[in-house]
């Protein structure tokens, strides 16, 4: 964000480190209200997707403060994009914890985490490539970083097609079928 800040709207090192906090501060508030408010209402599943969707809209939003070249746009979108990822933070891991059966709960809580850094490594480094190919084909900077926003946004919206096909109960039944083989082949070996 903060190269956008700098190239896009002109703000000094100071004002674009700053542009983390509305991002922070609304991912807390979503994370604390959504357990609260939403969960118990939509459920994981939708709340995840629901988050996602938010979250598009907001990558939007901030590709419309560029246009617009207004930085109270900007922080403004970052705040609400922070909600949507918090959302979706609230309603990723409770699924997760779903997903997991006793047995196996600290391998899947650490495939959980090194998936998430996966994940942000991988989305710096296609970021970084998605803006190279921006700048490729825009001359303006606006352009160039909003191709890194749709492509953001499209991912999202991918992400709401795939938690369509979860099926948490499948899964259990999945896993608990192979522990149970896995147990009978340590026993009888």
């Amino acid at each position: 964000m903060e190269p956008y800040g700098g190239q896009v709207f002109g703000m000094s090192i100071a004002q674009t480190t700053q542009l983390n906090a509305f991002f922070g501060m609304g991912t807390l508030l979503g994370i604390a209200s959504t357990g609260f408010l939403v969960l118990p209402r939509l459920g994981k599943p939708r709340t995840t997707k629901l988050g996602c969707i938010l979250a598009a809209f907001c990558a939007l939003f901030i590709i419309a403060a560029g246009f617009a070249a207004s930085t109270s746009l900007l922080k403004s979108g970052l705040l609400f994009f922070g909600l949507a990822s918090g959302m979706i933070t609230a309603g990723a891991t409770s699924l997760m914890l779903d997903l997991t059966i006793a047995e196996t709960a600290g391998t899947f809580i650490g495939a959980w985490g090194l998936s998430q850094a996966l994940a942000r490594g991988l989305s710096t480094i296609c970021g970084g490539l998605v803006l190279n190919f921006g700048q490729i084909l825009f001359k303006e900077p606006v352009l160039a970083y909003s191709t890194v926003f749709v492509a953001q946004a499209i991912g999202l919206i991918i992400a709401v097609a795939l938690l369509g096909r979860v099926d948490v109960k499948e899964f259990k039944e999945n896993a608990q079928a192979a522990i149970s083989a896995v147990m009978q082949g340590d026993l009888d070996g």
